[in-house]
């Protein structure tokens, strides 16, 4: 049986890594894990289906899709206004990420905080619900009159991770910025704003708000979602931005946002799997001695065999 990577994914608020044909592996702070790729990259499909050639794809590709299924994919994604007569309910967020780094998006009423978890929002607080159309137009209304972004790259997300202020203080950013958009005019009118909470996710996450500049994680031992993780100056830091054939990763999990998964190698460094370019490989469990066998960058800134009951 092929265990062929899906991605990471957030039910429950908890971290697990998904598979295809629907299996999960959970992912617990404090426990070894390691995993070697094999083969090639084959591309993941479009909207459900297979993608009828199994393409190879790049191993450096955030998303595993050739570009016909990519295509496919875009032409009925509600991000590219595929979708414009979507009867669901949307909500319209604040999704804050570090000291002065805020995004405003929309996201389905119905998937809860799921998409914050996914994009890696530290906190968050919504902002108002409706249909699909109001909510992207009081969205790009905000984006303008707030200036904040609708998209951050996951470079910049992962360099404000290392020094989160306290929660104080995302409180604090997240009530101002919440009462600007809220007294704007100019909203859609069947747009409804929703009370001011702020959410925070640096639990479920394994980040505790201390720590000086980009160091690394070091785990508590605690299981995920209920655990914090302290940040530790002084170690180098690399992100996996590109898997190989053949190569391997290996290390102690210590925290995870979004898409990426914070480990504590053999030699104490800290590295960063960003699990987008895991999605399309096959990958069979590794010893955590293994050691770290890929492509690893500079962190960024500015800007076979017998079948497995489970891989970790």
């Amino acid at each position: 049986m092929e265990w062929r990577c899906a991605g990471l994914g957030w039910p429950d608020g908890r971290p697990v890594l998904r598979w295809e044909g629907g299996r999960r592996s959970e992912l617990a702070y404090g426990t070894d894990i390691g995993f070697r790729a094999v083969g090639e990259r084959r591309c993941v499909g479009a909207r459900g289906n297979p993608c009828p050639l199994r393409a190879v794809v790049p191993g450096r590709a955030t998303q595993a899709r050739c570009p016909e299924c990519a295509r496919l994919d875009r032409a009925f994604s509600v991000a590219a206004d595929g979708v414009p007569d979507d009867p669901r309910t949307y909500r319209v967020y604040l999704a804050w990420f570090g000291a002065g780094l805020v995004k405003v998006g929309i996201t389905a009423e119905e998937r809860g905080a799921v998409r914050l978890l996914e994009q890696g929002a530290v906190a968050f607080c919504w902002l108002g619900r409706g249909p699909l159309m109001a909510a992207r137009r009081t969205e790009e209304l905000l984006r303008a009159a707030l200036g904040v972004p609708d998209r951050v790259p996951y470079a910049r997300k992962r360099e404000v991770r290392g020094a989160l202020p306290a929660w104080p203080d995302r409180v604090g950013e997240l009530t101002q910025l919440y009462g600007r958009a809220v007294a704007l005019d100019g909203w859609a009118e069947t747009l409804e704003r929703v009370s001011f909470e702020a959410v925070d996710h640096s639990g479920a996450f394994g980040l505790r708000a201390f720590g000086s500049g980009m160091g690394r994680l070091r785990a508590d031992g605690t299981g995920a979602g209920g655990g914090d993780a302290a940040v530790v100056a002084g170690a180098s830091f690399g992100v996996v931005r590109e898997v190989v054939g053949g190569g391997a990763v290996a290390g102690r999990l210590v925290a995870a946002a979004g898409p990426d998964l914070h480990l504590e190698t053999a030699g104490g460094d800290a590295l960063v799997v960003d699990t987008r370019v895991l999605v399309g490989w096959q990958l069979v469990a590794a010893d955590a001695a293994a050691g770290v066998t890929v492509p690893v960058q500079a962190v960024e800134t500015g800007g076979g065999g017998a079948e497995q009951e489970g891989l970790f």
